[in-house]
């Protein structure tokens, strides 16, 4: 699977992910402080999924229906980096087919899969 990766991102979610055989493009790594818009634009064009803590990507695809091929955001604050990388990587294993044109929640004990709908370009 692919993701872009936002710099919000711990390194060590990226990293299982990439020993699992997952492509990342990783924001904190290739340019940092890139806007939202040009994260958002960098997952479209390169048809990953975006990975990310940012609520904002919310907004973007729902209210001004920017495309998206799907996103994941993580609300996993207070819990340790071990904890974190485990619950992105199963959700990810578990839920992989779900995944892309959808908007995903990783929360503790929770994972919330919408559909995103659909939008112009």
């Amino acid at each position: 699977m692919k993701f872009v990766a936002d710099e919000s991102v711990d390194r060590n979610i990226v990293q299982r992910l990439r020993r699992e055989g997952h492509q990342i493009w990783y924001v904190a790594e290739m340019e940092p402080g890139l806007s939202d818009d040009e994260v958002l634009e960098l997952s479209h064009q390169e048809a990953a999924l975006l990975l990310t803590t940012d609520k904002d990507f919310g907004e973007m695809v729902f209210r001004q229906r920017r495309c998206s091929g799907g996103i994941l955001l993580t609300r996993l604050a207070g819990l340790s980096a071990q904890r974190k990388e485990d619950i992105v990587a199963t959700t990810v294993a578990e839920h992989g087919s779900e995944l892309p044109q959808s908007f995903t929640v990783i929360t503790p004990g929770l994972c919330r899969i919408r559909s995103l709908p659909g939008r112009s370009t």
